[in-house]
């Protein structure tokens, strides 16, 4: 099975991202619904993984704020 958006339903998409995020040790409150949220778009078929976490990396290296991060301490090193 592949992950592409092309290669997958969308029930697929809602198992991938959650068995993934079921994954994190993401112990603080905020932090799992703001990464829920985050991969909503994928769920839809609307972007791709790849393309998602680059956007996330992206505003984490430049020190904008995501969704869910103002009260998780797992993202403030």
């Amino acid at each position: 099975m592949g992950y592409l958006i092309s290669e997958t339903t969308k029930e697929e998409r809602e198992k991938i991202v959650s068995y993934s995020l079921g994954h994190i040790e993401a112990n603080c409150d905020g932090c799992m619904s703001g990464l829920a949220e985050m991969y909503q778009d994928y769920i839809d078929g609307k972007k791709e993984l790849r393309d998602i976490n680059m956007e996330f990396n992206a505003r984490y290296i430049k020190g904008d704020d995501m969704p869910g991060r103002e009260s998780c301490d797992y993202f403030r090193y």
